[in-house]
């Protein structure tokens, strides 16, 4: 084929506003419900297509692989082979987002490669081709195929578009820390399987309180040292005779009671939980959830300004959040400065190491970006992206 022009896009970020992690399945992936935002950090992308063939891939970072191993690779050699293309490839990635920072920079580049694909080739495939073959590279990549707010479910490659949030000042905190997403859901492995069968592990460890129940032989106590507004558990296995013996004074440990039997810690009831906090949050829906008020009646007059809060008062979470904070306390540390400077909602993206905060204000947004960078933490001023918003700065050049 002849040489084409060079089409360049806008890889855009996402955010997630909550994530329940559900059962591990037989494929070794887990049942996922979150809700994806894509916000307006970018990478740029430029590709070309030239006499030849392959597909070479070019990136100043190195942390970034060149080869098949390339999530931009992949997507790339499927899509040519689906729109029965010819000729070589060459895309260029300006690095700008964080590597294995939890914002979908490889996901969003893997779908701005094809998109910018088509562009160039002045093709295009059917919209259910698209996500099928996403689906096939990665479970984030169909949300960049829809932008603003969107509902992933199944491993979170299902993806549903929800009512746009109305966009939102945000702050991205990105340490220099490398987060593991599969460690990350071993992590959660490892953690569900102490929960239910704590008398095989003994000794102690870390659990995140919510309606749980401790089963007989297992005392809970707080520690306030977690994240702030929130309690954790420290739960340790002891015969009644050890509980009973426990120190008492001003050191002692605040106890909880607990029922006969763990429960409430089930992955697929927590998967059940954040669908009906969903769906009661777009319903509108007055009533309570995870202990606080939620609902802003749909019909009501200034939903569209309410919204944000609406979702933020049905206290959705991230679970990676009780995994990464214990191995990272410096991720739960920025949490807090964003909390404290006046965000709306604050939480780990993914499974990290990026943490944002959304704010009422971009006046507040940059004075907590400011706090963050005193103390040494890289920190970006951005905005969440509506879906038409999304759309229309996606491209900077092409056909």
């Amino acid at each position: 084929m002849l040489p084409s022009m060079p089409a360049t896009v806008r890889s855009f970020a996402k955010i997630n506003l909550g994530l329940a992690i559900g059962p591990r399945r037989t494929d070794g992936f887990h049942d996922l419900r979150t809700v994806y935002q894509t916000i307006a950090l970018h990478d740029i992308l430029r590709l070309k297509v030239e006499r030849g063939s392959g597909i070479e891939i070019r990136c100043a970072d190195p942390r970034v692989p060149t080869d098949e191993t390339n999530t931009c690779f992949k997507i790339i050699e499927r899509a040519m082979a689906a729109l029965k293309a010819k000729g070589r490839v060459v895309l260029e990635i300006e690095k700008r987002l964080p590597v294995q920072g939890g914002l979908g920079g490889a996901s969003g580049n893997a779908v701005a490669g094809l998109i910018a694909l088509e562009r160039a080739l002045k093709k295009q495939l059917p919209g259910a081709e698209r996500l099928r073959i996403a689906a096939e590279v990665g479970s984030d990549l169909p949300l960049f195929f829809v932008g603003g707010t969107v509902l992933g479910v199944g491993r979170g490659e299902e993806v549903y578009p929800l009512p746009d949030l109305p966009a939102t000042p945000c702050v991205v905190a990105t340490p220099e820390i490398g987060v593991s997403t599969p460690k990350a859901f071993a992590d959660w492995d490892a953690l569900v399987d102490r929960a239910v069968n704590p008398a095989e592990h003994g000794s102690r460890w870390t659990l995140r309180l919510r309606s749980g129940q401790a089963p007989e032989g297992v005392r809970a106590h707080v520690d306030r040292g977690g994240m702030e507004g929130a309690e954790t558990a420290r739960i340790e296995s002891k015969s009644a005779s050890e509980i009973n013996s426990t120190p008492t004074g001003k050191d002692a440990p605040r106890s909880i009671n607990f029922p006969q039997k763990l429960t409430g810690f089930d992955p697929s009831d927590r998967m059940v939980e954040l669908g009906r906090v969903v769906s009661s949050w777009l319903s509108g829906v007055p009533g309570k959830s995870a202990g606080r008020e939620s609902g802003v009646p749909a019909g009501g007059r200034g939903r569209a300004e309410t919204l944000l809060l609406d979702l933020v008062r049905t206290g959705i979470e991230n679970d990676f959040e009780q995994v990464v904070f214990p191995q990272y306390p410096e991720l739960r540390d920025v949490k807090r400065v964003l909390e404290r400077a006046g965000a709306l909602y604050a939480a780990l993206s993914g499974s990290g190491s990026a943490v944002y905060g959304l704010f009422p204000s971009k006046i507040a947004a940059e004075k907590a970006a400011k706090m963050l960078q005193a103390k040494g933490v890289p920190a970006q001023v951005t905005t969440t992206l509506t879906r038409s918003q999304y759309w229309r700065k996606f491209r900077v050049s092409g056909f």
